[in-house]
């Protein structure tokens, strides 16, 4: 199988249309969720409507097939994915840096309640 019969393009247009433009968008989308305070499922609709806009582009653009399914899956895949762990890592830092006291981050993409010393020590 090629990449053509795969992504519904060539590898560079999906390289350069669907992983630099639009996982951009949705890594700058993803922030912007995180930074309001708003629930990671709000980026699932946001997700969808960069995916098909991407499919139009990579179409226009560059005549790629726009009723490939799999390019469509995995372009939607990529985007959600970038804007999701862009989300999660925002909202991580925003929660150590606002409340310090509460929280300690765990790993990259977590945090827990920090265990509390006693006062004698």
């Amino acid at each position: 199988m090629t990449d053509r019969m795969i992504l519904g393009t060539t590898l560079p247009v999906f390289i350069g249309v669907t992983l630099i433009v639009m996982c951009g968008c949705a890594i700058l989308m993803g922030r912007a969720l995180a930074a309001s305070w708003r629930p990671a499922r709000h980026a699932v609709p946001y997700c969808l409507l960069l995916a098909v806009a991407d499919r139009f582009l990579i179409h226009e653009l560059f005549g790629g097939d726009i009723r490939s399914v799999s390019g469509a899956a995995i372009d939607t895949y990529c985007i959600l994915f970038s804007a999701l762990i862009t989300y999660r890592l925002t909202l991580t830092a925003q929660m150590v840096r606002q409340y310090p006291w509460l929280y300690e981050r765990v790993l990259l993409i977590g945090w827990r309640t920090r265990r509390q010393e006693p006062v004698g020590r």
